[in-house]
């Protein structure tokens, strides 16, 4: 196995980690630091260590296509297991983080309405089912810049949002560059569809 490949396995494997780190009742009493009470409690172990797991994998996320365009490592494997390890990440920090909001009984500074939630998983459910389409028929479609800003931005929102108990301009931050990421979500899922509409359109 490639190193590229070896870092997007570690990727994948760290998600379990953040589940099980989610279950310790230990983790998620203790606080690190308080700023108060209230929603704005301060932080907790819990969210520390989800942070530093989540920091660990998106920066995997960047140093596994850099190695394997620069050394030429480029496998058909990491070209399916390096986006597919993407989405689990974002949605496993991104349902732990509305859970752990919901959970304060605290609705209205929930990082997304549900609505927004479920756009976005549909997203990848149709980009991912219009590659498999495409693949079939022997046409690559090329990775958009659109799609890229969006899982960059969905990714620094979450890096605020892991500190959304700690004060109410870090839980304005990253909820703001979360619809902004819904935004682009929806705006890539378009564009893809765009890209690739002969191919799908072809047999009606």
């Amino acid at each position: 196995m490639t190193l590229p490949n070896k870092l997007t396995m570690l990727r994948i494997l760290l998600i379990p980690v953040m589940i099980v780190v989610w279950y310790i009742p230990f983790f998620r009493e203790t606080m690190v630091f308080t700023t108060g009470e209230g929603f704005f409690n301060g932080l907790s172990l819990m969210m520390l260590i989800e942070f530093v797991i989540f920091a660990l994998a998106s920066i995997t996320d960047f140093f596994d296509g850099k190695i394997a365009r620069k050394r030429n490592l480029v496998t058909s494997f990491g070209k399916f297991a390096d986006p597919l390890a993407d989405k689990m990440l974002v949605f496993t920090a991104m349902t732990l983080i509305m859970v752990d909001v919901s959970r304060g009984g605290s609705w209205y500074w929930n990082i997304m309405p549900i609505w927004a939630f479920v756009v976005m998983l549909i997203r990848e459910f149709m980009v991912s089912g219009i590659r498999m389409v495409v693949a079939s028929k022997g046409t690559v479609i090329p990775a958009a810049k659109m799609g890229k800003w969006k899982t960059e931005t969905t990714m620094f929102a979450l890096i605020f949002l892991f500190f959304l108990h700690t004060h109410i301009v870090v839980a304005i931050i990253g909820m703001s560059m979360m619809y902004v990421a819904c935004l682009l979500t929806i705006i890539s899922g378009i564009e893809y569809f765009i890209n690739s509409k002969d191919v799908i359109l072809e047999s009606i």
